[in-house]
């Protein structure tokens, strides 16, 4: 007949096996149905030659091109660099369609992030149209920045204006490409956001109106060479790998079966340890067997 405490060990490592396989079947199952959430933003619409994205992985932004604040400062992009991570997004402040749905999108999805802007990122939010003013970024940001409702934003939350030299180097240092239609006074144009390192370079594109907090919490962790973000999220980038095709991080299933089984090893050993110590505590502290014999001849 098996002990009470070899009996528990057994069902202990029973769990422990199961659950491991129970970690490693989800983990698998998700990668499987990662895909392609949304076809890649430089697919050229119909008609539109000169619209898209075309990807400057790893480019820098150039720090001299000149802009001017929401106050009408004159600025340089280099100004931003060298302190943190930063999200770059270009739109214009009179676009009555899909830049307000980006804008309204990142700020839905830096309100999720625990993040604050202004003290692990910043963000640069640019007019591409070169007729706008400082005044009409100055109401877009504060609109934006009561949104958001986070002190200490206005820092690092900018909205600048510029010159069309200064536009054009910038969008194509970006890869973003647009296109003035005369007829209706408007711009065509693809809609994304993009992670720079502290430097400005460009680290990831996030395509969409959209963005998933997580994958900006991790692209904003791998943009700052990980001196942002905790244990965990290190463990998370170890186990996801960003997607610069779909512009979203995906599980990658042989780092995660690696953690599974180094975590199965772990609980084993740390359950071994700890029931095998238990056992050895009981036969100490168990009082000694009578002698049978001394007590028989004792009552003859």
């Amino acid at each position: 007949m098996r002990s009470p405490v070899r009996s528990s060990i057994s069902r202990l490592i029973t769990a422990a096996v199961l659950s491991a396989c129970a970690l490693s079947s989800s983990s698998w199952g998700q990668g499987m149905t990662q895909g392609i959430l949304s076809p890649p933003a430089n697919v050229r619409p119909p008609g539109l030659k000169n619209v898209g994205i075309e990807q400057r992985l790893n480019d820098q932004i150039p720090p001299s091109l000149t802009f001017r604040d929401e106050t009408g400062k004159a600025v340089q992009l280099g100004d931003y660099f060298g302190k943190k991570p930063m999200i770059l997004n270009l739109v214009y402040y009179q676009c009555p369609m899909l830049c307000g749905e980006v804008l309204s999108g990142l700020e839905s999805a830096l309100r999720v992030l625990k993040f604050d802007v202004g003290k692990e990122f910043d963000v640069l939010t640019v007019s591409f149209d070169p007729k706008e003013t400082p005044e009409m970024a100055s109401a877009k940001k504060a609109e934006y920045l009561k949104r958001y409702g986070r002190p200490g934003a206005a820092q690092g939350w900018h909205f600048l204006t510029g010159p069309a030299a200064s536009i054009d180097a910038l969008t194509k240092a970006a890869g973003f490409q647009y296109q003035y239609d005369p007829r209706s006074g408007q711009f065509a144009h693809a809609t994304a956001i993009m992670v720079l390192t502290p430097e400005g370079k460009i680290a990831q594109y996030y395509y969409g109106v959209e963005f998933a907090p997580k994958d900006l919490r991790l692209g904003l962790i791998q943009a700052s060479e990980n001196k942002i973000g905790t244990v965990v999220d290190q463990v998370l980038l170890y186990c996801y790998h960003y997607d610069p095709n779909t512009g979203k991080y995906g599980a990658i299933i042989s780092r995660i079966l690696q953690l599974a089984a180094g975590a199965t090893v772990l609980i084993l050993g740390t359950f071994l340890i700890v029931m095998f110590r238990m056992n050895s505590t009981v036969a100490r502290n168990r009082p000694p067997a009578k002698d049978q014999r001394a007590t028989t001849n004792y009552v003859r």
